[in-house]
Formats: C-alpha cells, sequence, structure tokens
C-alpha cells in the first residue's frame, strides 16, 4: 500500500467510524427509551427551551451528519453541524461534570468536535462522494476550519438564545 492509499483508507476509516457514531446518537434520540418525545422531554428538563423544537433538530443534526460524512459528502458541512451540536451538548450537559466522559465529562463532546474539524480541515479523501463529483477540489483546509469555526459560533448562538438551565436545588 502506498502513502496516497494509506492516507485514503485513514479518512475513510475516520469519516465513516465519526459518521456512523453520529448518526446512531440521532437514531437513539428518535427510536430509542422514550423516543422523541422523551428527548424533548429530557431538552424540556435541562433547560433547552422548547423540547420538542430541539430534540427533532438535534437528532436530525446527528442522523445527517453522520451519515454524510460517513459518505464524504458534503463533508465539510457535515463537520460544521456536528461542530455544533457537540458545542450545544457540551455547554448544556457536560461542562460542570469535568473532563473525563466516565464522569459524564465533555471529553467525548470534545474529542468530536475536533475530529469533524480536522476531517474538514483535511479533506474526505479520494474515496468519497464529493471526490468523485469533484466538489473536494472546491473546499480546501482553510474553508473547512472555516465551516467547523462556523458550527462553534452556531452553537453558541443557539445556546445563548434557547438554553435556560433550571435553579439550582439547594
Amino acid at each position: 500500500m502506498d502513502y496516497t492509499d494509506a492516507q485514503n483508507l485513514a479518512l475513510l476509516l475516520l469519516r465513516v467510524s465519526l459518521g456512523l457514531m453520529m448518526a446512531s446518537h440521532g437514531y437513539a434520540k428518535v427510536f430509542s427509551g422514550g423516543r422523541l418525545a422523551g428527548t424533548a422531554g429530557w431538552f424540556d428538563s435541562i433547560g433547552m427551551k422548547p423540547g420538542k423544537l430541539h430534540a427533532p433538530l438535534a437528532a436530525g443534526s446527528e442522523i445527517g451528519s453522520g451519515l454524510l460524512m460517513a459518505l464524504g459528502l458534503l463533508h465539510s458541512f457535515a463537520a460544521m453541524a456536528m461542530v455544533g451540536v457537540m458545542v450545544v451538548a457540551g455547554w448544556t450537559v457536560h461542562r460542570h461534570n469535568g473532563f473525563f466522559i466516565i464522569s459524564e465529562g465533555w471529553e467525548y463532546v470534545f474529542i468530536v468536535a475536533v475530529t469533524a474539524t480536522a476531517l474538514a480541515i483535511l479533506g474526505p479523501g479520494e474515496w468519497s462522494i464529493d471526490e468523485a463529483i469533484s466538489l473536494a477540489d472546491d473546499l480546501d483546509g482553510f474553508t473547512g476550519l472555516v465551516l467547523a469555526l462556523v458550527g462553534v459560533v452556531a452553537g453558541i448562538a443557539q445556546v445563548a438564545v434557547f438554553f435556560r438551565p433550571p435553579a439550582a436545588a439547594d
């Protein structure tokens, strides 16, 4: 295997694993446990209101961005959506729990956001739909970085507009 094939294989493995993991989280919001209604209620309970709006948006963003990332189709935009979702999750759910995911900390969301950003910068690789339709040629690493940063700003804006945490219990 030459160096180019090794790079393409590595990008494919990262894209597919990250993408399918993200899509499965969105799927779980819709079809597991309390389903979308339960997810909406949980969003309301943590202060991400209205939950009936945010639950389908979060699930759709996770499913859509995950599948697009896995396919290598509009992968920089998929990364932008992933980063935005992770900013919201990191701030609303994980930030008070420390770093490590074992304590429900922000480690997981940080790694997902950084990996998505790195993939946006690197490009989808030659083994992607973006490459097959020549879209990868139009988006360079700087554009990928800018789109990931747009995801950060969008996540911050969503938190600023909609997140109202419940009052702390005494």
